[in-house]
């Protein structure tokens, strides 16, 4: 008898078929589950008013992304300053 699917598991999977842009079938088989399986826990999530965890979660991440992309950028100007001065020193 197989094992009943986690609600994280299956929070992971819908998440992965909303916004992999693979399609469903392959997000399907790449889980184990059967294509309608996934279709209904989709269907489940859209009717569940209980998701700003997982909206919350997303938005954490976004920030947390943009707080690295502007210290990335940073650091890239810094180097780009750095290598100026390093080569108008040298002429």
């Amino acid at each position: 008898m197989a094992q009943k699917p986690t609600p994280e598991f299956r929070a992971e999977a819908v998440r992965v078929a909303l916004t992999s842009g693979l399609p469903r079938k392959q997000v399907a088989a790449d889980f184990g589950v059967g294509f309608s399986t996934l279709s209904r826990w989709i269907q489940q999530d859209r009717r569940n008013p209980e998701k700003p965890a997982a909206q919350s979660d997303l938005e954490r991440e976004v920030a947390e992304l943009r707080k690295e992309n502007r210290m990335l950028r940073e650091e890239r100007d810094v180097l780009k300053k750095a290598t100026q001065f390093f080569a108008e020193r040298s002429k």
